[in-house]
């Protein structure tokens, strides 16, 4: 009997997630639109926060440095100022219930990658009016992430203005993150990494154009206001031979070490408050009475955290206050951030980091070990333990060559943070914004074909999410 002669199926050699999106060729001038606007949005908003935290200093002690104005308050304010900051951070948090109660780096990745969007403007301004009002009283928080956090926001805004795609609007908000993340740092190229390699995951060219863009008008608009400059001001350092390549791989895994360390002390925090007795505003109230304390004893850690890593980048603090300053503001930034008030961990880790690599070089420096400068190992371990906690070395490495101006230091950054991001990784930490979203039930993992999911148990509605994010951000 003969079979019926059967053609098998074609299939094409290119898989489906590398073809190009579908185009529409008539939403590129309100797309273009939307990406000025998100990007003068995000600058404006950087400046905005920036004049607005000098000018409260100034009015209130004669001096825009934070530090300098808690250095030469009595003992009773540098307590009683982080407590009323915290308790009003908490009372806005408290008139937010109902509202979205996360809002940060994981609710980006998730309107990308996977079409949630759960961004709202109102709740980015109330929590950047909490966050501000916690950080200029003293709170040990990071001012940078009220900043990112809203020109993401603001590309769903314009996004839904124009009544753009989904594709567009998804594009608009990781734009959107890269603008705020420059125009808080001014480091226009390691923005763009950190949209790749923290909230997409991959490179889709549909998405990096757009966000270089945005970038570029937020960098230049902040620049022209506030000074073209890199944020810690330019520095030279340099290797005294090619072996001392071996001393920053050794400070890539310290600093991941203490990293983690400083991650497992926030998280100790959180339990130690998330307690029914300590309803808001009361919780951060009390975090911030905590943080008052510290700030009582090291004026240095209230803030950022912007003054003391100058001067450790400048290598003019001696090893014991250096010490000091590394658990006092893991301490302070411990009771600030577990205790709910909102503010970013990216610059307190930033100056953990750099903490770290300082107190590195002294204790090489003391069993005489040939070595350059004090200012060179505070930057690396800087950017390690900002690659050990983000798990985005490239972006670290990048980052802290653009604040600091001094290309000298990039194969130490490369070594530091890429030895950093691989220990952290083997000790089976999450990145920072990995742990939020698997608290919420996410839980994914990077394949080259992009973040897959693999537990979600909030799923959205099927129409709005994909199960696996392919590059090209399609629909």
């Amino acid at each position: 009997m003969d079979l019926p002669n059967r053609q098998p199926p074609r299939t094409s050699l290119v898989p489906r997630s590398s073809l190009p999106p579908r185009r529409s060729s008539v939403d590129w001038f309100p797309f273009g639109v939307a990406l000025v606007l998100l990007a003068l949005s995000a600058a404006g908003f950087a400046i905005l926060f920036r004049v607005a935290f000098a000018f409260v200093l100034k009015q209130a002690s004669g001096t825009d440095s934070i530090v300098a104005a808690f250095r030469s308050a009595p003992a009773w304010i540098r307590v009683l100022s982080p407590t009323l900051g915290g308790l009003a951070a908490g009372g806005i948090t408290y008139l937010m219930r109902g509202m979205p109660a996360e809002h940060g780096v994981g609710d980006v990745m998730e309107a990308v990658v996977l079409g949630r969007v759960r961004l709202s403007l109102r709740v980015t301004l109330a929590k950047s009016l909490a966050s501000f009002l916690a950080i200029v009283s003293g709170g040990s928080l990071g001012r940078e992430g009220p900043i990112i956090q809203l020109g993401a926001a603001a590309g769903k805004l314009f996004g839904g203005w124009f009544a753009l795609s989904s594709r567009r609007r998804r594009t608009l908000i990781a734009a959107g993150t890269a603008a705020g993340f420059a125009a808080a740092y001014n480091t226009p190229f390691a923005a763009i990494l950190f949209v790749l390699e923290v909230v997409i995951g991959v490179v889709a060219l549909d998405t990096v154009i757009p966000t270089v863009l945005a970038t570029v008008l937020a960098t230049e608009l902040t620049r022209a206001v506030l000074g073209p400059g890199p944020v810690y001001g330019q520095r030279a350092f340099s290797l005294v031979a090619p072996s001392e390549l071996f001393a920053f791989a050794g400070l890539g895994l310290v600093a991941a070490l203490g990293a983690r360390a400083f991650r497992l002390l926030v998280s100790f925090g959180e339990t130690c408050f998330r307690r029914p007795s300590l309803p808001l505003p009361w919780r951060p109230a009390l975090g911030g009475f905590g943080a008052g304390l510290v700030v009582w004893l090291v004026p240095e850690v209230a803030g950022n955290g912007y003054e003391p890593l100058n001067s450790l980048l400048d290598g003019r603090l001696g090893f014991g206050f250096v010490l000091a300053l590394l658990l006092a503001k893991s301490f302070a930034t411990t009771a600030s951030v577990a205790s709910g008030s909102p503010g970013g961990v990216f610059t307190p880790t930033m100056l953990v980091g750099g903490s770290i690599g300082f107190l590195y070089f002294g204790v090489l420096d003391r069993a005489h070990v040939t070595l350059g400068q004090a200012g060179g190992y505070a930057l690396v371990g800087m950017a390690a333990a900002t690659a050990a906690t983000t798990h985005a070395p490239l972006m670290a490495a990048v980052m802290a060559f653009e604040l600091s101006g001094d290309y000298a230091v990039v194969l130490p950054l490369l070594t530091a943070t890429a030895l950093s991001t691989l220990l952290a990784r083997w000790m089976g930490a999450d990145s920072i914004y990995n742990a939020e979203l698997r608290r919420r039930g996410v839980r994914w993992e990077l394949t080259l074909e992009g973040r897959s999911v693999t537990r979600d148990d909030n799923p959205a509605p099927p129409e709005s999410i994909r199960r696996r994010s392919r590059g090209d951000l399609g629909e």
